[in-house]
């Protein structure tokens, strides 16, 4: 008896049903691989790698928020530079600005 919200773990099928799948039976991966994630560490690490590890997530953050600043202020700066070179010069400095 299939249920419902079974998928096939394998190409058996009842008689009279066609496999359709979405991709190629040796691109799915088995069941339980499909299930369990592979990053995961499931262990209790010891207070002082807790702290050594997000001590070292805080100085990544602080670098990579510092070259996010950068990049900006170095975007703005080359659009306030295209802007300056392709605007007409009598609109920056009209006729005798200079002059009090």
């Amino acid at each position: 008896m299939l249920w419902p919200h079974r998928q096939p773990l394998s190409n058996e099928f009842p008689a009279g049903r066609i496999a359709i799948h979405h991709e190629a039976p040796e691109q799915r991966l088995p069941y339980t691989e499909a299930r369990r994630p592979r990053s995961v560490e499931t262990r209790i690490k010891p207070h002082s790698e807790q702290a050594a590890e997000a001590a070292r997530r805080a100085g990544q953050q602080r670098a990579f928020r510092r070259n996010q600043a950068f990049g900006l202020v170095l975007l703005a700066a080359i659009i306030c530079l295209w802007w300056l070179f392709r605007t007409d010069p009598r609109w920056i400095f009209p006729p005798g600005w200079w002059r009090p």
